[in-house]
């Protein structure tokens, strides 16, 4: 009975530290977020908007400067 307390207890806790993180959360910072992984790739940015119709953020990729290479480390 008391392992029993003790899980309800834990998954409460967890349900509680999730919703205070996301209290002040909007569904287009969360929509957002869920766009980042895409965004450092131009192409396939534009592939998830073309499948979800969501606009992705994109980061132009490092153009080399002259008589400078990418140093890559």
């Amino acid at each position: 009975m008391f392992e029993m307390l003790l899980n309800v207890m834990a998954v409460s806790g967890f349900w509680l530290g999730v919703e205070y993180c996301l209290k002040r959360q909007t569904t287009v910072s969360l929509e957002d977020a869920s766009l980042i992984p895409f965004a450092d790739d131009p192409e396939v940015a534009r592939r998830v908007e073309l499948a979800t119709g969501k606009t992705v953020k994109a980061v132009a990729p490092e153009e080399v400067k002259p008589g400078w290479g990418n140093l890559d480390i």
